[in-house]
C-alpha cells in the first residue's frame, strides 16, 4: 500500500470516527423533552393530584 492510500484510508476513518463520536456526544448531552401530560384534562380530580 502506498503512502497516499494509507492516508486517504486514515483521514476517512478518522472523519467518520469523529462525526460519529459527535453525534454520540450529543445524544448523551442533550436532556429528554418532557412528555406531554395524557390527564391533563382531568387536572382538576383529588385522587390524580395525591
Amino acid at each position: 500500500m502506498n503512502t497516499t492510500a494509507l492516508i486517504t484510508m486514515l483521514l476517512a476513518q478518522g472523519i467518520v470516527t469523529a462525526i460519529a463520536g459527535y453525534f454520540f456526544y450529543k445524544v448523551m448531552v442533550t436532556p429528554p423533552k418532557q412528555e406531554p401530560d395524557s390527564y391533563a384534562e382531568n387536572d382538576d380530580e383529588i385522587i390524580r393530584q395525591e
